[in-house]
């Protein structure tokens, strides 16, 4: 093939500081349906007075600088712009994720496909054909360039990422009839982190917003994706009110994880179309090895052992004596116990407790004492709660738990204004059997759970907000056992515990896509609460299984899992 090699200075582009190398991706004359209205450029370089079309009819790669030989570690991004297939517009991201990636290590080479949309064809086959042979391309180069030809990724944003998805999962079908001994090379990418995919669900895979959000018993997955033999892990990152539905995301999430593919899935509250997470991606990245091994694991009870952020600790009854409903003498009592900060800096309070089947829970154990020292670090006050267990005889396995927790946040309520706390800015958080608990809590507040004792008891139970932890019993498929099915199947509803009332609060979600109890219980419930109007975030994580955190790997979301809480509570301006 001959090759145009093309060096120029990046300040022609805007790329200023930067120099880099133009390879044209099809030999002269072979281009697949050539068509004199499309163009390959970046929007800026198009946009100069100076342009000139007929310079610019063929698909390029545009390879940047080889990283610093100190931190190279033979990984290749293909960096994949969006535009509607319209345009390559994204000029901004193209140099953000080069720079970002390229001090990770990772060699990076800009991808700029020919636009607008062909006529006669899907508004993606051009573009699509000159990817098959831009990865082809790329491939062929590993050894020149210094990179593991197994180690090639993209990153990509919108249209681009309907195109990172096509070269994700259907890279076994050819884009077109083969012009040389380069299309014998295969074309398959060995991961992808896919930001903001449009075109993915039936209501919009003619090119346009999804028409009704991605919903519709008769909108399905667009059948555009294969799925082959080579399907490779993507890391999936939304916004919940992107125009382009988050919904396509979560429906790839699920075919992955139907085809075990180690997959990650990020969704951003009230965020619209837009790049999020970039660095949730390179933490995927991380755990799943693509560019470096692993550091050692690390116990979160070792990380946050001190209790230095406590100033004080104060601890009471859930229910008074002799008024405690259902009582069983087989359980343990209940209390709850106020950790306040030294230096308080918000007047809002986070209730915590821990998993464990409802058979036993440990306000003081991995599940609990790491947050609630590292909220009160922040200047937040905790409150834990021991709930009762084992479970209750004769009765659903988290009636008396849910009991004292409706209590609690009475409770709690009731005294915060004396502790110069806000009664109107509680949170509840559990993992595991305390996720589930917590779904309770944040979604059937206006469920009486027990007959009223007493004055506190008139005090509503509503939270403002809910940290659900892997949370456990939420599909019909794993009602009281690890998902049978892993949640994939559209059998697999949500189980009736759940009110999903007029006081439902909003929720953050992490769940391990390994978890036996598995991430399509948060996954599901994300969309049950999209689609009732209210705005989650959620965070899975890539081959994470049951209680991740407690031994994390740093550079991982295992082990950053307390910042994106942080950041999420920021979100919701209580910190």
């Amino acid at each position: 093939m001959k090759r145009i090699l093309l060096f120029v200075v990046a300040l022609l582009c805007g790329w200023s500081g930067y120099a880099w190398e133009r390879e044209t991706v099809w030999p002269k004359g072979k281009m697949p349906h050539r068509q004199d209205h499309q163009i390959a450029a970046m929007t800026d370089e198009a946009g100069d007075p100076k342009f000139n079309a007929d310079k610019h009819r063929v698909a390029y790669l545009e390879w940047f600088e080889q990283p610093d030989a100190s931190v190279r570690n033979g990984a290749c991004m293909i960096l994949i712009s969006g535009g509607a297939y319209e345009s390559c517009c994204d000029v901004g991201l193209i140099k953000l994720w080069h720079e970002t990636l390229t001090k990770q290590g990772i060699q990076c080479v800009n991808f700029v496909y020919r636009t607008p949309r062909p006529v006669g064809l899907p508004i993606y086959q051009t573009a699509w054909e000159d990817a098959q042979r831009a990865v082809r391309l790329v491939r062929s180069q590993a050894k020149k360039r210094g990179f593991d030809p197994e180690k090639i990724g993209t990153i990509s944003m919108s249209a681009g990422s309907h195109l990172a998805l096509l070269l994700a999962t259907s890279s076994q079908t050819p884009a077109y009839e083969r012009v040389d001994a380069m299309d014998t090379i295969p074309c398959h990418i060995n991961w992808a982190i896919v930001n903001a995919p449009a075109y993915v669900t039936t209501d919009a895979e003619t090119g346009t917003p999804a028409t009704r959000q991605g919903y519709g018993v008769d909108v399905k997955l667009s059948d555009v994706f294969k799925f082959d033999e080579k399907t490779c892990p993507m890391s999936l990152h939304h916004g919940g009110n992107d125009i382009y539905s988050p919904n396509g995301s979560t429906l790839i999430y699920r075919e992955l994880r139907r085809r075990h593919i180690p997959a990650e899935l990020h969704l951003y509250p009230n965020e619209g179309h837009g790049a999020f997470g970039l660095e949730r991606g390179i933490e995927f990245m991380n755990q799943m090895e693509f560019y470096r091994k692993l550091a050692p694991k690390e116990d979160i009870m070792v990380r946050f052992a001190s209790d230095e952020g406590r100033r004080e600790k104060v601890t009471e009854d859930v229910w008074p004596e002799g008024k405690m409903p259902d009582a069983q003498e087989h359980q343990c009592k209940p209390y709850i116990e106020w950790h306040f900060p030294k230096v308080k800096k918000t007047d809002a309070i986070q209730i915590i407790y821990s998993g464990g089947a409802y058979e036993r829970n440990d306000p003081d154990g991995f599940e609990a004492a790491p947050i609630r020292r590292y909220l009160n670090d922040l200047g937040m006050t905790v409150v834990t709660m021991k709930h009762r267990a084992p479970r209750p005889k004769g009765l659903a396995k988290h009636t008396t738990a849910w009991q004292d927790l409706q209590r609690a946040v009475r409770l709690v309520r009731s005294k915060a204004a004396s502790y110069g706390l806000n009664p109107d800015q509680i949170g509840i958080m559990g993992s595991s059997a305390g996720g589930h608990l917590t779904l309770m809590g944040v979604t059937s507040s206006m469920h009486q759970s027990y007959w009223p004792i007493d004055e506190i008891d008139k005090l509503p139970c509503n939270v403002q907000w809910g940290l659900g932890i892997y949370p456990a019993y939420v599909l019909t498929d794993g009602i009281d056992v690890p998902n049978t099915t892993g949640g994939n199947d559209d059998s697999a509803v949500i189980v009736p515990d759940f009110s999903f009332d007029k006081q439902t609060a909003p929720m953050f979600f992490i769940h391990g896509d390994a978890d036996g109890w598995a991430a399509m219980n948060s996954v599901k419930v994300w969309e049950k609460m999209r689609s009732i109007g209210i705005q989650c975030e959620l965070h899975t994580l890539a081959l994470s299984e049951h209680c991740f955190y407690h031994h994390a790997s740093p550079g991982t979301g295992s082990y950053t899992w307390l910042d994106q809480i942080r950041d999420y509570l920021k979100k919701l301006k209580v910190l």
